[in-house]
């Protein structure tokens, strides 16, 4: 009689074991084998990171196995277990691999198929369609979109963590690291001491300083010493954590009526401010977004305040960018003056301390929470909606959502809910944060999510006129690599441009994100459909940079890219993708580290070995 070898792998995560009874059996072209009990109470098979193999026999040869059913029945309690992958031997001595990555909770059967990716046209046969829509059923019962705020791209419908499916929950290792980082970070901030410090006025800049005594390696200690000096100041809208603000000044606006006179001392060249103008030696940030935000009021022993700063800033002939122009409202008037570098010490350090309170709020409100984790939040959603698990681009892209909507959830419920940390520590609790996502949802467009494209209608793309930009130098190449990567996978599955728009799970999830994320707004750009290879990479690009380099950038990050633990791809030739991909990734890695060799600021956060996979904290 026929038999089969069967491998289980177990998963490594804590409690990923499971002692219930367990129950498997082989669906093939030429029929089904019974069922087989693989595990049952203290047997201590399937126990963690555990590698299991059995010979289950049959009466006949079941030709082609298309699918692998897997039953769980609980003994005694609840012992949810986390499947990684099972491999089965034919007779003839093929190996076939089906890929799971999943946790089987409750008394369900899950059904697996071979892990070889297939587009929806690809299946021909009754039972896989059945199994591929059967698929997508389940998950879109299961993934919920929601409306939190008015306004807001739609979220998962889950009122916490514990209310989202298991899959995509933290596992427990994660859970604890989202604690411990929390209190760390509490900790090391001293939120706590210093709250009273937050909610009263400074007696002197010793103050702030004492904040950073517990955050202590060389860049920031650098910081510490030089964070009054116009170079740093500058620097930072280049390089800090918020570098995309900055554009080129194309014509200096009415609102802000500098004058040569009023900057004179500022400019190097001998030219009046609108000749560097033209020349291309000035920029500007300007924080109008926040023009009219309300300001917390949660507690009402605390007044605090907002401004809507607009920043002048010049490339001297060092060619570091540096402020010659603060003004803090956006409406010009004698009580809304423009502070420059030749006032008295103090009062031009404060005018750049509250462009720095600015941009704080941008910071977190709209260029990390909108724009990184709410947008990755749209992506993930729609790709468990719409890529069943067998789709090549479920495949590629779900290292990149790992978490995702595990993190946003656990944000909802503590850090941007009524009462949670942006209420008691930041000036836009209470509701201002709320209202700037609002507002900052009109400039939320699929260009701007293009990297190079965004980069350049800021005008900030001349290596040779802005030659210390290296958040822009290292997203290009990341950029690039993404995107190369992102074309081969495409050419192996589509061999074609027709094939492109025949694939309707792919369309279905494009129209998901629109419709859904977008709120189907035509000003925002998304694509409704796409049709061709060229256009499909660039979307992928724009999805994969968004939720691993982008978020990077603006954030901090534990898992890196090209790195994919789950093997959900098991053709050689994405294999040889990824490999070439990591390649490519390595190089940039060696570039970034050669640069920044003896630098005082070195720049890291766009380093592919600093980079997370996904949106995952």
């Amino acid at each position: 009689m026929p038999s089969y070898t069967v491998t289980v792998a177990t998963g490594s995560q804590r409690f990923a074991g499971t002692d219930d009874y367990v129950y498997l059996s082989l669906e093939g072209t030429e029929g089904c084998s019974e069922r087989h009990l693989l595990d049952k109470p203290f047997y201590n098979d399937f126990e963690r990171g555990a590698v299991d193999s059995y010979d289950v026999t049959v009466e006949e040869d079941l030709g082609e196995i298309q699918l692998i059913k897997i039953e769980k029945r609980k003994y005694w309690y609840q012992d949810d277990w986390y499947l990684k992958y099972i491999t089965v031997k034919t007779p003839l001595g093929d190996y076939l691999e089906f890929p799971c990555y999943r946790w089987i909770t409750d008394e369900k059967e899950v059904v697996l198929r071979d892990g070889r990716a297939k587009l929806p046209q690809d299946d021909k046969t009754q039972i896989l369609k059945q199994h591929r829509r059967k698929e997508l059923e389940t998950r879109q019962k299961m993934y919920r979109w929601k409306e939190w705020h008015p306004g807001f791209p739609l979220s998962i419908d889950a009122h916490s963590h514990s209310d989202l499916p298991r899959d995509i929950q933290f596992d427990n290792e994660k859970g604890i690291d989202f604690i411990l980082n929390y209190s760390k970070a509490m900790e090391n901030l001293y939120v706590n001491r210093f709250m009273h410090m937050f909610q009263s006025s400074w007696s002197d800049f010793a103050d702030f300083e004492s904040i950073f005594v517990r955050i202590s390696n060389t860049i920031s200690e650098y910081v510490m010493q030089h964070w009054k000096e116009d170079f740093m100041f500058g620097y930072q809208f280049l390089n800090g954590c918020n570098p995309v603000l900055i554009r080129k000044c194309t014509e200096i606006p009415k609102k802000l009526p500098v004058t040569t006179d009023m900057v004179e001392c500022s400019l190097e060249r001998n030219l009046t401010l609108e000749e560097e103008v033209k020349q291309g030696n000035v920029f500007i940030v300007d924080y109008e977004l926040l023009d009219g935000v309300d300001a917390n009021k949660t507690d009402p022993c605390t007044i605090q305040y907002l401004t809507a700063p607009i920043c002048l800033l010049y490339k001297n002939l060092e060619n570091k960018i540096v402020p010659i122009a603060i003004q803090l409202g956006q409406k010009p008037g004698p009580d809304n003056p423009i502070f420059l570098p030749s006032d008295e010490t103090y009062d031009w350090l404060l005018a750049k301390i509250w462009v720095r309170s600015s941009d704080f709020h941008i910071h977190q409100t709209v260029t990390h929470l909108l724009r990184t984790h709410l947008v990755s939040e749209v992506f993930s959603i729609a790709m468990f909606r719409q890529l069943p698990a067998v789709h090549p681009l479920f495949k590629l892209l779900v290292p990149h959502m790992r978490f995702t909507i595990a993190i946003n959830t656990k944000a909802r419920e503590q850090l941007i809910c009524e009462c949670g940390l942006f209420d008691k520590a930041n000036a836009t609790g209470g509701g201002g944060h709320v209202q700037m996502v609002q507002k900052a949802m009109k400039d939320l467009t699929y260009s701007s999510l293009c990297f190079p494209e965004e980069i350049k209608a800021k005008g900030m793309d001349s290596k040779e006129d802005i030659p210390y930009y290296y958040y822009r130098d290292d997203g290009i190449k990341v950029w690039e690599a993404i995107k190369s990567f992102a074309e081969d996978v495409i050419h192996i599955y589509y061999e074609s441009d027709e094939v492109v728009c025949e694939d309707v799970e792919l369309q279905a999830f494009i129209k998901d994100i629109y419709v859904y994320g977008m709120r189907g707004t035509k000003a925002s750009g998304f694509p409704k459909t796409i049709r061709t290879r060229e256009k499909l990479a660039e979307y992928l690009t724009v999805i994969m940079f968004t939720t691993s380099a982008q978020h990077a950038a603006v954030n901090f990050g534990q898992l890196f890219l090209g790195m994919y633990p789950d093997e959900h791809f098991v053709e050689k030739p994405v294999k040889e993708a990824m490999a070439k991909f990591r390649k490519n990734l390595d190089e940039i890695v060696n570039a970034i580290t050669e640069r920044n060799k003896n630098k005082k600021l070195p720049y890291y956060y766009l380093s592919p070995d600093r980079i997370p996979n996904s949106v995952a904290v």
